[in-house]
């Protein structure tokens, strides 16, 4: 793999002459970090966070520091960000009397060390120090953290998801967008019914942004065992060290791996066949996956299984394009592998 700003020749399509870059088929990057400054200063600046409860008044100044890395790499229309920023902010706090009097004022900090695309469905790590450590200094300290954290999250979440839009090449596309519109689709007819020109559209359905992907592995053991820990909660949460829910009926649900998978059954047979329907938490909000799994015995001892995972999104909500690589892992790492390892069912 290339390093970042090197390219890679096996994946990059020679220029043309004229210089365009036709349906942004070569990887276009552009530079986010002044564009995520500016983003996160107005999210950000002279945010007030409380205002009088507990005679307590506490309000963000402003981004003094925004320092990493942000970029955004669009090709053929995917927007791919990547994006390690560290931020800190400066905060101001005064503690009152009930009489409305100033007890004290104080200054502080609040640093986010990793705002980052791997961790971009993860709340972010914030860190706040004040200058004043004494009993009152504490008190806004305490409050600027339990009342200022979730606002500051909620303002980073605004940022990230700007980010898997595209930052600042959104427009681009925007634009790209609307000038396809006023083209000719593929496949159109026109015909002419005296003064008056009726549009037929022909247009083929696919199905876009989904992939597949299909595992065979072989097992030493009955069919109808491994139909059995695949469908028995207990062994899931042996083998995977997670929690799990299985209903065992069609119709039933499952949550898997501490809740970041869930689904239900669609077909079962025992020890020949699994039918059910995936959903990544992560995954955009309506899309629903189906596994298809075959158990097949060719001698006794002897298992053969067959998963086939379709209607996998290429994206995730967050704009990461790992979704189908990550999956395939998952199947061969964190379930298949671990089954035969945790109960000997190697070959």
């Amino acid at each position: 793999m290339a390093k970042y700003g090197e390219g890679d020749k096996r994946w990059i399509v020679e220029d043309r002459p004229d210089g365009a870059n036709v349906h942004n088929w070569h990887w276009a990057e552009t530079d986010c970090l002044e564009w995520s400054r500016n983003l996160l200063c107005k999210l950000l600046n002279n945010l007030k966070v409380l205002d009088g409860e507990g005679n307590l008044f506490i309000k963000i100044n402003k981004v003094e520091k925004v320092e990493g890395e942000a970029y955004v790499n669009v090709r053929k229309g995917k927007i791919i960000p990547g994006y390690e920023l560290n931020v800190v902010l400066s905060w101001q706090g005064e503690a009152k009397d009930s009489e409305g009097n100033s007890l004290l004022k104080v200054d502080g900090s609040v640093e986010i060390p990793y705002i980052s695309d791997e961790n971009a469905d993860e709340d972010p790590e914030i860190r706040v120090t004040v200058k004043d450590e004494g009993p009152i200094g504490k008190t806004l300290k305490d409050a600027m953290f339990s009342k200022g954290k979730p606002v500051v999250e909620e303002k980073v979440r605004v940022y990230v998801e700007s980010m898997a839009k595209g930052g600042p090449a959104k427009e681009e596309l925007e634009s790209k967008k609307v000038e396809k519109k006023g083209k000719p689709v593929v496949g159109m007819s026109v015909k002419n019914e005296g003064s008056v020109a009726t549009v037929v559209e022909k247009k083929e359905v696919k199905k876009e942004g989904f992939k597949s992907i299909s595992l065979t592995e072989k097992f030493s053991c009955r069919a109808k065992d491994l139909f059995e820990i695949l469908m028995d909660e207990n062994r899931w949460k042996g083998f995977t060290q997670s929690n799990a829910r299985i209903g065992k009926e069609v119709g039933g649900e499952f949550s898997i791996f501490d809740g970041s998978v869930t689904g239900k059954n669609v077909e079962l047979q025992e020890g020949k066949l699994i039918v059910q329907q995936w959903r990544f938490g992560n995954w955009p909000d309506g899309i629903v996956s189906k596994v298809r799994i075959t158990f097949d015995e060719p001698e006794p001892g002897v298992t053969i299984v067959k998963v086939m995972h379709t209607d996998i999104p290429e994206e995730d909500r967050y704009g990461n394009a790992t979704v189908v690589e990550n999956t395939e892992r998952g199947w061969r790492d964190l379930i298949l592998n671990k089954i035969r390892a945790v109960f000997g069912f190697g070959i």
